[in-house]
């Protein structure tokens, strides 16, 4: 990343702290917001493969799985390995979670977060999942189906505002980065559960197996409502909503394992102050009205965007249908994109199957893409859009991140199997050049963040060579004077 950040040892000591087990604890249980994503990401691909679900609600789909013979003889025509899928109500049951969560991010979720607190959000959240889950299992018809992910949907845009505020909030300094990429860690269980589960179940006689598939998703929401009601709120929202400073600093002593929190319950109460400072004005119409909050609305926007544009929850969406795809995470992420991409084009075409050495080699370059994605853009989509956002822009920037990560979401959603349908094997070339775009991105753009209290973080783009000159130096460095 380019360089931006000053290593100075005031900065951090109000960043001391170590790792409690009351920390830890509330972090694993706020986590499971992660695993819920995780799992309705990939539940939805398992489901819409199996037989008895395509009979019930998707029969043209299913008909054209098992077409065979040529119109000639009067059969059903034959239809391209890339295209059996492309069905534009069946992408709607897939992305219409995302279009709820999109509303409800932009909507409600964070003014919920900010003046009533990520516990409370947190929660709501929970009650939406639990909710989904139980009209997904017990669908009886499209409309239902549809109705039970949007529900998971209103969870999911609850979860994804709160869920990455409160583990950056609660984090020390310089473990901020590790806990952030626990919810990317918790994704990826919540991922490996749906797999697992759909594996199992679909062998259940009777058909009722992706019933028992979609319901399961109510199992880790039990635990985020339930763990987030005794779950206590995070020191800068308590700020946030007027708490006075003993109460505070009493909960700031708890989390951090130490009695010296004055220095960093000074720097929340600043940038509390500073959000003050703006007149009352609406956090979101802040971010993007004012010159100085361009540095982190350009990354509020670009790091979930280009997050997408690796095609990673395309992946998650329909891998069990397709059985090779891509991930991301630079030149690992790039150099796997691109012999996905060349294998299917050579080996894959519109009848037959590749041959099991390169049915294995795909797989294998699946799991390579997919280590990559899990060691950069994964954790990376998390963790920078909270950090780097001042107080009182947070939950209106990290809304806006919530909502762009969605939007694309619904487009590749939407897209994906149309687009596989007519480019073949080539649109893992096109997602092949989003990540070169994004690597060079974060290289060059990027500042480096790393052991800087969050509410100091905005001390880095006064001294980075490109950003100080579109925010401007004068602007920065007003508005981190405010927070110090």
């Amino acid at each position: 990343m380019a360089a931006g950040f000053v290593d100075d040892e005031g900065r951090r000591r109000s960043g001391s702290g170590r790792v409690t087990a009351f920390v830890a604890l509330s972090c694993a249980t706020a986590a499971m917001g992660g695993a819920i994503y995780g799992y309705d990401i990939s539940i939805a691909g398992g489901v819409s493969s199996m037989e008895p679900f395509l009979r019930d609600f998707f029969p043209g789909v299913l008909r054209r799985m098992a077409g065979g013979g040529g119109g000639a003889d009067g059969g059903a025509p034959r239809v391209s390995n890339y295209c059996k899928f492309d069905s534009q109500l069946l992408t709607l049951f897939t992305s219409s979670l995302y279009i709820s969560g999109l509303l409800t991010a932009v909507l409600l979720a964070s003014w919920v977060t900010a003046s009533r607190g990520r516990r409370a959000s947190m929660i709501l959240g929970g009650f939406a999942y639990i909710a989904g889950a139980a009209v997904s299992g017990a669908a009886v018809n499209v409309s239902m189906a549809i109705l039970g992910r949007a529900l998971l949907g209103v969870g999911l845009g609850f979860t994804t505002q709160s869920v990455p505020l409160y583990m950056a909030e609660m984090a020390p300094a310089r473990y901020r980065g590790a806990f952030s990429n626990g919810i990317q860690f918790s994704l990826c269980l919540g991922a490996l559960a749906a797999t697992t589960v759909n594996f199992a179940v679909e062998k259940i006689r009777g058909g009722w197996g992706w019933r028992l598939s979609l319901a399961l998703a109510g199992v880790p929401a039990v635990f985020l409502t339930v763990g987030a009601v005794f779950l206590p709120e995070t020191p800068n929202s308590l700020v946030q909503q007027g708490k006075d400073r003993d109460t505070v600093k009493a909960l700031l002593q708890r989390i951090r394992g130490v009695d010296a929190v004055d220095d960093e319950l000074d720097e929340i109460v600043a940038a509390n102050a500073a959000a003050a400072a703006a007149h009352g004005e609406n956090g979101l119409w802040l971010i993007l009205s004012r010159r100085r909050y361009r540095p982190q609305l350009a990354m509020a926007v670009l790091i979930p965007a280009f997050t997408q544009l690796t095609g990673i929850n395309a992946i998650g969406f329909y891998l069990p249908v397709l059985r090779a795809l891509l991930l991301a995470g630079g030149a690992q992420m790039l150099v796997s994109e691109a012999l996905i991409g060349s294998i299917m084009a050579a080996k894959l075409g519109d009848e037959g199957a590749p041959s099991k050495a390169y049915a294995t080699l795909l797989v294998v370059l699946i799991g390579v893409y997919s280590t990559g994605f899990g060691w950069s853009w994964g954790p990376l989509s998390w963790l920078v859009p909270t950090e780097v956002l001042p107080l009182e822009v947070r939950s209106a920037g990290q809304s806006v991140a919530v909502a762009t990560c969605f939007a694309l979401t619904v487009l590749v959603a939407q897209c994906f199997l149309a687009a596989l349908c007519r480019m073949k094997a080539w649109i893992f070339f096109f997602f092949a050049g989003w990540i070169a775009a994004m690597t060079a991105f974060v290289y060059f753009f990027l500042p480096e963040t790393k052991g800087i209290p969050i509410e100091q973080v905005g001390s880095v783009w006064e001294e980075h060579w490109f950003w100080r000159r579109i925010a401007g130096t004068d602007e920065i460095h007003a508005s981190s004077k405010l927070s110090k």
